[in-house]
């Protein structure tokens, strides 16, 4: 067959599968009851475009040869921007501002059931009481009224509302909307697993929310967009809820409403020096004359190890975004946010091999106009995505103030200690039983512990200490106990590291 039969040929197909499609979010569409119906279209519409762009795009979705390093001013310092200051009316600026969480994430990776929203981090206060006790301090000390806005998904919607009534006498006002709802796709058929539009019994893995890209098509349909632009509002700040460094920084946000050179950002990317740790984070380059987030799923295989390289690619995405309002409205209105898709393949509990489409909020800043990066501080990217991570901001090596988590001065260095805990340490709960309360870490590099090990009160951990119990050896680390450079392992036994 020749190269134009064969293309030919594939286009009929495609064109096939499509319709194929169709037909099956028609017959889901009409199962939604009449009050979720307008909703159902909106969720199934967006999930056929994008399954359409799923299927014209092949491969790695960059050419690496256009890649570029980003010219110098397009990534600015952070010092700089806080070099300019604040203006005498912060509370001006503020006021234009509306903080977005994305909170569409359970527990599961860390053995909890429920939005990962609700686990407690430090003295008993969970991700979303930091959040609400960060922006409640804004609003009191510069008599400012910035609200929350939490984007939910099916799996978390219900259990945060439950748990927000406990703020209704906080001063912060809280929104929430849900990010859209997808049908799982039959990796072989590549048709709709779901038969009809609920998501109990045998359709509870039909469903699934699309990657954080959702927010802008999400906020828009809620209504709340357009609801913030009639107050006033200018400029949201987008972030993880699990990143707790993620905390309104008011000389950001100066650098946008007052920009030095009287042309304002649409888009605002924090991105952060790499580490070891970070070298498969997304990063900023230049492509066809735009700033643009690449990840390393659209790496071609053959470039992957370049792309880690930490000499080439210094800076990593912290998605911590600073985004305009009038910009979401009218890209979004136009149909002209473009984010590469992810194809995310899962295994359901059945043994049954889906792919879900997904896409990511930072993918979109090529779409924005006049877009920036800001190179922060290591500390405004403090994601807690372990058990590991857990263990450092529990520890004496942070402060908790107004909601906000600080290094300890007492700390010779500014950056923190790498922490790897056994898959005994996993789940929560595992975790929380093994310390009788949290180790002194403040002189700690690194830590590796591995097997079934305790640590009694009091203990002290120093410089590089690794503590590994062997298959059927448990090891338990006395009260009091001060380890530093040491290994310890089988029955006990300490050595020097």
């Amino acid at each position: 067959m020749s190269q134009d039969g064969a293309s030919q040929f594939q286009e009929v197909i495609r064109q096939e599968l499509e319709l194929s499609v169709k037909k099956e979010l028609e017959k889901i569409l009409t199962t939604a009851p009449s009050h979720e119906f307008e909703h159902t279209k909106k969720d199934l519409d967006g999930f056929r475009k994008l399954f359409h762009r799923f299927l014209q795009e092949k491969g790695p979705s960059v050419d690496w040869g256009k890649i570029q390093r980003p010219p110098e001013d397009s990534i600015q310092p952070y010092e700089k921007i806080k070099a300019r200051g604040l203006p005498d009316n912060v509370s001006s600026v503020l006021n234009k501002l509306v903080v977005v969480k994305l909170n569409g994430g359970l527990g599961t990776s860390m053995g909890c059931k429920g939005p990962k929203s609700l686990i407690g981090v430090r003295n008993e206060n969970t991700f979303l009481d930091l959040t609400v006790q960060q922006i409640e301090h804004l609003n009191k000390t510069y008599n400012t009224d910035v609200p929350l806005v939490l984007m939910n998904s099916f799996n978390t919607d219900e259990d945060t509302k439950k748990i927000l009534q406990k703020y209704n006498h906080c001063r912060v006002k809280i929104y929430t909307f849900n990010q859209s709802r997808y049908p799982r796709i039959n990796k072989e058929s590549l048709l709709p697993v779901a038969k009809d539009v609920s998501y109990s019994g045998e359709n509870t893995e039909a469903w699934y929310p699309p990657g954080h890209g959702d927010i802008y098509a999400s906020f828009y349909n809620s209504g709340l967009l357009d609801t913030f632009i009639g107050e006033g509002k200018e400029y949201i700040f987008v972030s993880n809820i699990d990143n707790l460094g993620a905390t309104v920084d008011l000389y950001i946000l100066n650098h946008l409403m007052n920009p030095p050179n009287g042309k304002r950002c649409e888009f605002v990317m924090e991105v952060t020096n790499k580490t070891r740790a970070d070298v498969k984070g997304g990063t900023l380059t230049q492509y066809e004359g735009k700033l643009r987030l690449v990840e390393i799923a659209q790496v071609p295989k053959a470039h992957v190890d370049e792309f880690k390289s930490v000499s080439k690619f210094k800076i990593f995405n912290t998605n911590n975004l600073w985004i305009s309002l009038a910009a979401v409205k009218r890209l979004q209105e136009q149909n002209a946010i473009d984010m590469e898709i992810i194809v995310n393949p899962k295994t359901l509990d059945g043994g049954l091999n889906v792919i879900q489409l997904e896409t990511a909020v930072g993918a979109a800043i090529k779409s924005f106009e006049n877009s920036l990066g800001i190179n922060v501080p290591r500390s405004r990217f403090l994601p807690v995505k372990t058990t590991s991570d857990l263990l450092l901001v529990m520890s004496n090596l942070y402060s908790l103030n107004a909601g906000s988590l600080t290094m300890s001065e007492k700390r010779e260095f500014p950056t923190v200690p790498l922490v790897k805990l056994g898959s005994s340490f996993t789940k929560v709960q595992d975790y929380l039983r093994r310390f009788e309360s949290i180790p002194d870490m403040l002189e700690l590099d690194h830590l590796t512990v591995s097997g079934d090990v305790t640590f009694g009160k009091n203990v002290s951990l120093k410089g590089t200490v690794i503590i590994i119990a062997n298959h059927g050896d448990r090891i338990d680390i006395p009260p009091g106990a001060v380890l530093e450079n040491k290994i310890v392992s089988g029955n006990l036994r300490i050595l020097d590291h």
